[in-house]
This record gives C-alpha cells, sequence and structure tokens, in this order.
C-alpha cells in the first residue's frame, strides 16, 4: 500500500510556508489546510508537495446555530472556488450542522456531492462534532442513504461522544467505512476526550493500540491511503490550571505520529490485527 502522509496546518498552528518546512523535516507527502493567499499558494506550487483543502461551512469549525443548509452550501462552493487554483488532492469539508433533520442532513450532502461533481474535486466529510457526521450511527444512516459519499475518518470524536472506543463494538460499520474512506485524520481519542494529552504516554496505549487497529483495517486492500497526524491546540491538547502550561509539545506530537504511521501502517495488506 502507498501511504502518504500529510502536515496539518491547524494542529501545529502554523500557515503554508510553516507546514512546508515541518513536511520536508518529517519527511511528509503533503500538507492539509485552508486555501491560501497568492504568495503562500505560490510557494505551495515550489515545493512540489501535495495539498489538502480543509473547508468549514457554516461560519467557521464550529457552525453558528441555526444556519439552513442553504449557507452552508454557499459556504462549502466559496472555499471549493478558492481552493481551485493551486489543484487540492482532496478537499476535506467539516460541512452541515448536527442540528438538523435526518432527511436536511440527506440533502444537503447529495447538494455537495453534485457541486463537487460540477467543481471536479475529489470531495470527503470529515466525521466531526457539531457536524450531521458526528455520530456514528448517523454516519452509517447517512452513508446508507448516500452509495457516492466518501469521508475523512477521525474517529477521536466519536470516542469522545460515545465514551468509548467505540469502533471495537462496530465490525459492520468499520467494514462499510472502509469502502467509503477518503481519508484518515489520526488523532487518538478516548472515553472522555477528542484527543489523548500524549500518544506515547503508556496510561493511553490501549487507545492507541485501539486507533491503530481501526486505521489498519480501513488501509486493508488498499492500493493508496492518505493520513494527517492532527494532534492539535484550541481546547484539544490539555493546560495546567492557572498556568495554562500546555502538557505536551504539540508539534512534538505530530511529528512522532506522523513517524508511528510510517511503521504501523506498513504490511496492512497482508495481516489485520
Amino acid at each position: 500500500m502507498k501511504l502518504r502522509l500529510f502536515v496539518s496546518c491547524w494542529g501545529n498552528e502554523v500557515d503554508i510556508a510553516g507546514a512546508i518546512e515541518l513536511a520536508h523535516h518529517w519527511q511528509a507527502d503533503g500538507i492539509e489546510g485552508p486555501p491560501p493567499d497568492a504568495g503562500q499558494g505560490e510557494a505551495l506550487r515550489k515545493s512540489g508537495l501535495l495539498w489538502i483543502a480543509e473547508v468549514p461551512t457554516g461560519g467557521g469549525y464550529v457552525p453558528k446555530p441555526h444556519l439552513k443548509p442553504t449557507r452552508h452550501l454557499d459556504d462549502l462552493r466559496r472555499l471549493i472556488e478558492a481552493s481551485l487554483p493551486f489543484a487540492p488532492v482532496l478537499v476535506n469539508a467539516l460541512a452541515g450542522s448536527d442540528a438538523w433533520a435526518f432527511r436536511d442532513k440527506v440533502q444537503f450532502f447529495s447538494q455537495a456531492m453534485e457541486m463537487g461533481k460540477a467543481l471536479n474535486v475529489h470531495l470527503a466529510f470529515e466525521t466531526h462534532r457539531s457536524r450531521p457526521t458526528f455520530n456514528p450511527w448517523v454516519t452509517r444512516d447517512l452513508l446508507l442513504e448516500l452509495p457516492e459519499m466518501r469521508v475523512t475518518c477521525d474517529f477521536s470524536h466519536w470516542c469522545a461522544v460515545c465514551e468509548r472506543l467505540v469502533m471495537d463494538e462496530e465490525p459492520e460499520l468499520l467494514d462499510l467505512l472502509a469502502e467509503r474512506v477518503a481519508h484518515v485524520h489520526a488523532r487518538v481519542g478516548y472515553d472522555q476526550g477528542p484527543q489523548v494529552p500524549d500518544p506515547r504516554a503508556p496510561e493511553h496505549a490501549d487507545a492507541l493500540v485501539a486507533h491503530v487497529r481501526w486505521w489498519r483495517r480501513l488501509a486493508l486492500g488498499k492500493s493508496a491511503l492518505t493520513m494527517t497526524a492532527e494532534f492539535g491546540p484550541d481546547g484539544y491538547l490539555q493546560r495546567a490550571p492557572f498556568s495554562q502550561r500546555p502538557v505536551a509539545d504539540l508539534r512534538q506530537i505530530n511529528g512522532w505520529m506522523t513517524g508511528h504511521l510510517r511503521n504501523v501502517m506498513t504490511g496492512v495488506n497482508s495481516s489485520y490485527d
């Protein structure tokens, strides 16, 4: 299997230029982030790296409440069009709202996929809290209703939502996701949050091993897979009370996870633990 590893702008708190530098340092294949401006887009082109566009609808990474699907679709079109000059290999969309009725979610994703086809982009929808895909079983129902829907799998969110390492209980859903996965965000969640304080710590070994097991299932039988180590800031990274000192260094964690993925994702076509 050809594994392509990406560096997250958000997770490492860097712009496009900073992500390019980290990608070269970590021997990654590309970067993932928002549409660049013209200057950073030129730097991206010169770098020779692949690029995954990350686009949130609804006014930001957490959608503003009560916005209609039409507003989310307008945001999606605007951000995809802003991405087109820089040739993304994938558009990863944090799209829609968890508050909508199921029929509205189905209609929204159907229209979004038609938009992706019309704009000739490879479009995937991230499994993310605050979005229609916040929950494993709602996501399953959406995938069954929409056979062409593709997802970016971030199981860390579902561990927090469900308060357990939930995919160990859902082998059939994991099989379905393996058919529909377009990209993977490699962050390790646990029963009380979407990000363990440090995946290298022995107290989080069970969660790390479980996520690797799920990622390997997604990769089984594939000729290629893209993955981004995506430990991040913004409340994900725990901080000490009062001092607000971070409990770990994000770039160290993401660099370590990038190397760990390179090690543990080899040989997945011959075995599945």
